[in-house]
């Protein structure tokens, strides 16, 4: 994941508190080109649920960019919680990224019916 990306997360994370903040990370071939904020109209701690200001970023994909979900918890551990699990809806199989926001930690995800799979979360390569 790109520094500047990672800063987005922190920074919308950090202006939403103590609310969980969300949003949309855009992958192509499995690496984060960007971050696009969303909103949280859930406004909770404990959980989210995503708005999107601009109804287009959902037809990314159709451009070739896999879409992945955000969210922040305030102090817990970057993992999925009982309530992501039980909520996963639209975001199964899909890159479900989780920052703690007292900590800084980040970490990604993959929740499917077989289970819960951790994501590498690395900085891109230099380009060749």
């Amino acid at each position: 994941m790109p520094d500047a990306t990672r800063r987005a997360l922190i920074e919308h994370a950090r202006a939403e508190a103590p609310n969980e903040a969300c949003g949309l990370v855009v992958l192509r071939a499995g690496v984060v080109e960007r971050y696009i904020a969303g909103r949280n109209v859930a406004a909770s701690p404990y959980r989210f649920e995503l708005s999107m200001d601009d109804p287009e970023v959902w037809f990314l994909e159709d451009a070739g960019y896999e879409l992945g979900v955000f969210h922040s918890h305030l102090s817990s551990a970057p993992r999925p919680s009982r309530t992501d699990v039980e909520n996963i809806g639209q975001w199964q199989g899909r890159p479900y990224v989780i920052l703690t926001v007292r900590t800084g930690e980040l970490a990604a995800w993959r929740i499917t019916a077989e289970g819960i799979e951790q994501l590498p979360v690395t900085e891109p390569g230099p380009a060749a």
